[in-house]
């Protein structure tokens, strides 16, 4: 139940996985899903903590960009930076690389730290010719970055690929197109 209300009704699924979290505690995924609902809820502490538990309870790294942002949500940006230079976050790879990548950027960002965060998105992963929910993310990330950074007109042409490559309409990346340029495109 926590799953089908995540989307549309965070405190509703949290109150869920909090419940199956009372009966099963001792089983990693209720874990990690009592800290996924509580993520999408905003309570970072309780997410935080409930996705500790369930890493380590069951090993593995793909929590590790959920916990980092869990440290900017509690305002602590360095805490995320220090987890993306961690030796599990070296050890990820696609997706799960890319959005740890975004989340420190974004904490460098929190720190007024915006060349940093520019650097930290400039991978293999930015190819405008890749489509699909992640790599509109990571281009909508990229975009924002440079545009923070004084680079408009660079930012411009990533908020461009990032609306071409986001099918599922993830991003508010056309807009931002808008914005920037005043609808004249």
């Amino acid at each position: 139940m926590a799953g089908r209300l995540l989307d549309d009704d965070p405190r509703s699924a949290l109150a869920h996985a909090r419940a199956a979290r009372q009966r099963a505690g001792r089983i990693a995924v209720v874990r990690e899903a009592a800290g996924v609902a509580a993520y999408h809820a905003g309570e970072w502490a309780e997410a935080l903590s409930e996705l500790r538990a369930a890493r380590r309870m069951s090993g593995g790294t793909g929590l590790l960009a959920v916990m980092a942002d869990c440290e900017r949500g509690l305002g602590r940006p360095e805490k995320a930076i220090e987890l993306g230079r961690s030796d599990e976050a070296r050890a990820l790879s696609g997706d799960e690389a890319a959005e740890l990548r975004m989340v420190v950027a974004g904490a460098r960002m929190d720190l007024g730290q915006i060349d940093q965060a520019v650097v930290t998105l400039q991978t293999a992963d930015l190819d405008p010719s890749r489509t699909g929910t992640p790599a509109a993310r990571l281009f909508y990330a990229y975009a924002d970055a440079l545009v923070a950074a004084g680079r408009t007109d660079e930012g411009l042409q990533w908020f461009l690929h990032a609306a071409d490559a986001d099918l599922d309409g993830v991003t508010d990346a056309e807009d931002r197109v808008d914005e920037l340029t005043g609808g004249d495109l």
